[in-house]
């Protein structure tokens, strides 16, 4: 069986979790908070998650797990068959990644951890992101989905890396990063009435007191 190393508050390893759900594959959650121990590094090279278990070993990075899934796993595919098509999904998710999801998770110390930030940084992630959700709204389909007709790994990153954004920079800037893609607005409401992403929103209210209750133990 696949198991799925990680936390509920990770959004990355959400997203793998959606994957995993949406495709019907069974999987085992396995508790993996990583570090730099010398045995959370035998299973994680960089000491990060998510993580994902198979018979030959273990296999980390996000986009590389998910790309494993696609081409050894059965289930709804969350990528188009066609190479262009596909190229245009992965290529979506890879500028949500790095345009969007990245530049705010530079903030995330001030935005939800209570921290101060240099505002040297706080203005990088403002430009960058601002950047990063024009980019999106000139690539982005929203029809209804983010490639297009179907679910895909485009989607994954939206659903859990945008909501995260657009919480930075509404706390951090009174900006609204949504305010002129509504399809994008809608895409998330919809996105939020799918059991699988209920499930996982629940998994993660769950366990987010002990992770706030671990992040504090380490200020």
């Amino acid at each position: 069986m696949l198991k799925l190393y990680g936390f509920s508050v990770s959004n990355y390893y959400n997203m793998v979790k959606l994957a995993l759900l949406e495709k019907g594959l069974s999987f085992e959650e396995v508790p993996f908070y990583a570090g730099q121990t010398p045995e959370a590094l035998a299973i994680s090279p960089r000491g990060k998650v998510p993580v994902l278990g198979v018979e030959q070993g273990f296999i980390n990075e996000t986009s590389v797990i998910l790309e494993y899934i696609e081409q050894s796993q059965k289930g709804t595919p969350l990528l188009p068959s066609d190479p262009f098509e596909r190229a245009q999904v992965l290529a979506l998710a890879k500028e949500i990644e790095l345009y969007i999801e990245l530049p705010a998770r530079a903030c995330y110390p001030e935005a939800f951890f209570g921290m101060t930030l240099p505002d040297a940084i706080k203005e990088k992630t403002k430009t960058e992101l601002l950047l990063g959700i024009a980019s999106l709204g000139r690539h982005g389909k929203f029809s209804p989905y983010v490639a297009g007709n179907n679910l895909s790994v485009a989607d994954l990153y939206f659903l859990y890396s945008v909501p995260l954004a657009c919480g930075v920079a509404k706390k951090l800037f009174e900006i609204d990063l949504l305010a002129e893609l509504p399809a994008a607005k809608e895409l998330l409401d919809r996105l939020g009435d799918n059991p699988n992403v209920q499930r996982i929103a629940a998994d993660r209210e769950a366990a987010m007191p002990a992770f706030m209750a671990m992040v504090a133990s380490k200020k």
